[in-house]
């Protein structure tokens, strides 16, 4: 299948200026800066603005998929049940939101997110100082999308690898400090013992 067959695709809401924060009432905005390396948003960290009368395509809510069309990482974050109320979605980022029934907006992102994607994306870009990805690559990006309960398992199993790596990684860290604490403590004895042989002499 092709992306459009799965979610419609929208162009986040294009900023004349600098977004000033609201100073009260206002709407929710997501702003590329608020999307972490590891492509995970924090609905608190969101800040409001002000602004009214804005149409409908701009704005997203949980089960929606943000798309980060430029940068160096041109990857794909599911918004869940933590995002309280609708946000504006902010250019450069462009709005993927996935058709009941045939598609999860996890596994959207999750797909978006693999090589062949990637690949896609990287034989498309533009740009020599900010790398972009063209609307048109979206279009053309095909994705394999099996039924919503492999889709889920498959969700849930690299969730699962995701959180092992980072198991692994925090063993590998404390297997490193605890050596570093045996050496400085091996070189201290050492030092002690050179020290007690030659008070004896």
């Amino acid at each position: 299948m092709r992306l459009p067959d799965v979610c419609t695709i929208h162009t986040g809401f294009t900023a004349r200026g600098r977004l000033e924060p609201a100073v009260k009432g206002g709407v929710l905005a997501i702003q590329l800066r608020d999307i972490s390396p590891d492509g995970l948003i924090d609905p608190e960290r969101l800040t409001r603005v002000q602004l009214d009368g804005l149409p409908e395509r701009y704005f997203v809510q949980a089960g929606d998929v943000v798309f980060r069309s430029r940068g160096e990482r041109n990857t794909a974050s599911a918004l869940d049940e933590r995002l309280p109320e609708r946000a504006l979605a902010v250019l450069p980022l462009m709005v993927l939101r996935p058709k009941l029934g045939v598609i999860t907006s996890e596994y959207l992102a999750w797909v978006v997110n693999q090589p062949p994607a990637q690949r896609h994306f990287d034989s498309a870009a533009r740009g020599t100082n900010i790398r972009m990805i063209p609307r048109p690559s979206l279009d053309d990006l095909a994705i394999d999308v099996p039924d919503l309960l492999t889709q889920k398992r498959i969700v849930e199993i690299d969730a699962l690898a995701e959180r092992e790596r980072g198991l692994s990684l925090s063993a590998a860290e404390l297997r490193r400090k605890l050596m570093s604490l045996m050496l400085v403590e091996r070189a201290s004895t050492t030092r002690r013992n050179a020290g007690t042989k030659g008070k004896r002499k």
